[in-house]
Parts: structure tokens; sequence; C-alpha cells
């Protein structure tokens, strides 16, 4: 599908001469059959090699991931973390005061958290704390003071989508038998939300926090190109626009094996979270 797309990784503004362009495809094998080239890629992966970008020099796609993730998995890892302190609590308040305002209000805010595009959000946050009031800078990685921004714009849709699993989940628990037979024996109503509901509330959570941690670690792409974060989803995006083959499948399949890898640690966590559940 990639080489379905017009032009090539050494095609450039300036016109390349023909020769120069045939001998640089012919250092790369990009000259040969699709199917040899394919092979040949998946029998280097198999080695962890995962081949050298076309179009930075000198670097391999294993030392730009290398590179570039620890930026992504920080912004992303920041996000994380804001996202469950804010959508669990939201969640836990708005099922218990179910119908009145505090409910209200966090299922409008909810509701915008989900719908309105993470691109919108970032543009509206450069607008107003970089280009207004000047709190921030744009463009320009300075480490953990430029990626709060980001990470907040990351944050908003699984908070959203976290507080109403977690809303759904409470109001599913607090029905149950068991709660009741809990605030029956005078149980202080802390300890039966936070320690007996809240415990199985929180199981879709869990599975959700599989691709949600894989995909937020490795950066979102439109918003690291909106801040200039030099992360991972920046350089997959730039890697498109260079039909750098290399790159974009490389990147591709990182992002596979986290998503596989938290996926099936999320797995284990709902085993031990809840006893029903066997791993076979």
């Amino acid at each position: 599908m990639m080489h379905m797309i017009p032009g090539g990784p050494f095609t450039d503004e300036k016109a390349i001469p023909s020769f120069v362009l045939e001998k640089m495809n012919d250092r790369y094998g990009l000259n040969d059959p699709l199917h040899t080239q394919y092979f040949r890629y998946l029998f280097n992966v198999l080695h962890m090699d995962l081949g050298p970008s076309y179009r930075y020099e000198g670097l391999s796609v294993n030392e730009l991931i290398a590179q570039n993730f620890p930026v992504s998995a920080m912004v992303g890892g920041i996000a994380l973390v804001l996202a469950l302190l804010v959508g669990i609590p939201t969640g836990i308040i708005s099922a218990l005061k179910r119908g009145h305002w505090q409910d209200r209000l966090a299922m409008i805010l909810a509701t915008l958290g989900v719908t309105v595009p993470s691109f919108v959000i970032a543009a509206l946050f450069v607008y107003v704390f970089a280009w207004r009031l000047g709190w921030v800078t744009v463009g320009f990685w300075e480490g953990t003071s430029t990626a709060i921004l980001p990470a907040i714009t990351l944050a908003g849709y699984p908070a959203a989508f976290i507080s109403r699993l977690v809303r759904s989940g409470m109001l599913e628990v607090l029905g149950q038998d068991y709660i009741r037979t809990a605030r029956a024996k005078g149980l202080r109503e802390r300890s039966v939300v936070y320690v007996h509901a809240l415990k199985n509330a929180i199981i879709p959570v869990i599975t959700y926090l599989g691709p949600l941690t894989a995909g937020i670690l490795t950066g979102s792409f439109v918003v690291e190109q909106v801040f200039g974060v030099p992360g991972l989803g920046t350089f997959f995006v730039t890697s498109i626009t260079n039909r750098d083959y290399t790159t974009i499948m490389g990147v591709t399949i990182f992002y596979s094996a986290l998503l596989v890898g938290f996926n099936l640690l999320a797995d284990v966590c709902l085993a031990i979270a809840d006893p029903r559940i066997k791993l076979r």
C-alpha cells in the first residue's frame, strides 16, 4: 500500500538526476520485486532489525525509536496519570450524586471530552495559554515544563471515557445485594463505596487501560504536531510525508507490540482483580 502512493523516499521538490535516483534505489533494494523486499524485511524484523531510515541519513529506525519514544512516553505517562486522577473520582461522584447537578455537570464535561477532537483542544490551548497569556512556549521542547499542555490535551478523552465507565459500573454495583448487606451491617459509607463497590466497578476501566496505555505512550500524532513535541508521533507523520517506508513500518510494528503487550497485562490484572476470571 505504501508503494502505491505516488513518489518514493528519495523524491524531492528539486529534480534528482535519474542515474542518482537509480543508484539510491539499488542501494536500499527498492528496485527488487515487492515480494522480495517483503520477505527480506520480515527476516530482518525477526532479528530485531527495523532497517535504516531512508530520510535520516546514518540513523536506523531502531535508533529513531530509542531517541524519540522516551519523549512520547513522558508526555503520555503524565496524561495517563491525569486521566486516572480525574476520571475515577469524577465517575464516583457522578454515580453517588445521580440526578443532581454534580452528575449533570460531570456528564456534560465527559460528553464534551469524548466528542471534541484532540486537535481542537490543542489549538485552543495554544491560542489561550501560549499566544494570549504567554504562560508557555510552543514549538520548543524544554522538557517537563513544555509537556504539561500536551499531556492535558491527551488526557481529555481518556479522562472523560473513564469517568463514564466508572459511573456506569458504580451505578450497577451499588444496586447489588452485597452492597445493601454491607450497609445493613453498619459499615461506613466510605468503606462501602471505596472498598466493596469500587473494586468491582473498576473492572471495565482495567480492560480499557490496555489499549489506552499503548496508544497514549506512543504519543498522539496530531497533538505532537500541534505542540511541536519531538516524539514518536511527529516522526511517524513526517515519515508518511517523506515516504520513509522503513520508519512507517517500524513505528507501526513497535506500536502493535506495545498494544499486544499491554492488552496481555490488562488481562492478567483482570484475573487478579476479579477471582471469577480464570486464565486458561
